[in-house]
């Protein structure tokens, strides 16, 4: 049982960066490389900040912050100083990992004996695991709620419309530019903010913990779509969420089969291509047009 909470837990705050990079992903069709550097500055902006003494929902706020920079840095290369995208992303998630060193002072920094997020007010006396599944689950609501408000703003359909289609979006007065330093800059702050609870959470800072952090997101962006289909724009970031948690409990399902931690990366990456293979097999064998009929069948 301990097992199955602390999945559900992990899930609900990988689900954080799953909506990030949903936004520069999917909903702004930017391929952002950054996120493997932004997740470990966020990280490591909060727990030096909570062993120095700042107050951990503080902490956990500069973490967002941090996501914020590193967004607005792979912005700004990309649409004023006209570098690739994919170079943008790379340039910046390289220059991050010194700033983490120096941030840290070190490549691993603990939170023994330090206050967190999850040891402090109510969640210290709730049972194992249920701390990070009540932060989690608090911090999603929160998130999909905001985004989707902001998303029915005629500044968020505004910001749709350049990931839709840009030439058309810059006819009708949107200034692009502007969208994609916005949309990268919510997007990393999302992804800082979940390294610095997965962080708090772990007990730990590392300035390697990025990677691999968007194969994860990704699978959870992909079963989510690929499991409820067609949704709703509110739907699908909800879907994110679940997506992520499914995709935990597969890895806690391969865990228990007998596969080492040691396989995680290459089981992710398996996992990553099966889901991202999944519409092609529903298209070719009808798998949902089966299954619907194995349901309507009395």
């Amino acid at each position: 049982m301990n097992l199955i909470t602390s999945t559900i837990g992990q899930g609900l705050l990988w689900g954080i960066l799953a909506l990030g990079l949903y936004l520069s992903f999917r909903i702004l069709n930017f391929p952002d490389m950054t996120v493997e550097g932004t997740f470990p500055f966020g990280a490591a902006v909060c727990v030096s900040a909570i062993v120095h003494g700042v107050n951990p929902w503080l902490a956990t706020l500069l973490s967002f912050g941090a996501g914020m920079i590193t967004g607005a840095v792979t912005g700004l290369l990309y649409t004023k100083g006209k570098i690739p995208v994919l170079l943008a992303g790379i340039l910046t998630m390289t220059g991050v990992y010194s700033v983490n060193l120096r941030i840290l002072g070190k490549a691993n920094v603990g939170l023994l004996n330090n206050k967190t997020l999850l040891n402090m007010g109510l969640l210290q006396n709730l049972p194992t695991n249920f701390p990070t599944i009540f932060l989690g689950l608090a911090f999603a609501i929160c998130i999909v709620f905001l985004l989707a408000l902001f998303l029915n703003t005629d500044l968020g359909q505004a910001f749709i419309a350049t990931g839709d289609n840009e030439n058309m979006s810059r006819s009708l007065g949107i200034n692009t530019d502007n969208m994609k330093i916005l949309g990268l800059m919510v997007s990393n702050g999302l992804i800082g903010l979940a390294g610095g609870l997965l962080a708090q959470n772990g007990g730990y800072a590392d300035v390697n913990m990025g990677i691999g952090t968007m194969v994860i997101g990704l699978a959870a962006i992909i079963i989510g779509e690929v499991v409820y289909g067609n949704l709703s724009l509110t739907a699908r970031l909800v879907a994110v969420v679940v997506g992520s948690i499914l995709y935990r409990l597969v890895l806690l399902l391969v865990l228990q089969l007998g596969f080492s931690t040691n396989d995680f990366k290459l089981i992710s990456s398996i996992i990553l291509a099966i889901c991202m293979m999944l519409p092609l097999f529903q298209e070719k064998f009808h798998i949902r047009k089966l299954i619907k009929k194995g349901v309507e069948r009395p």
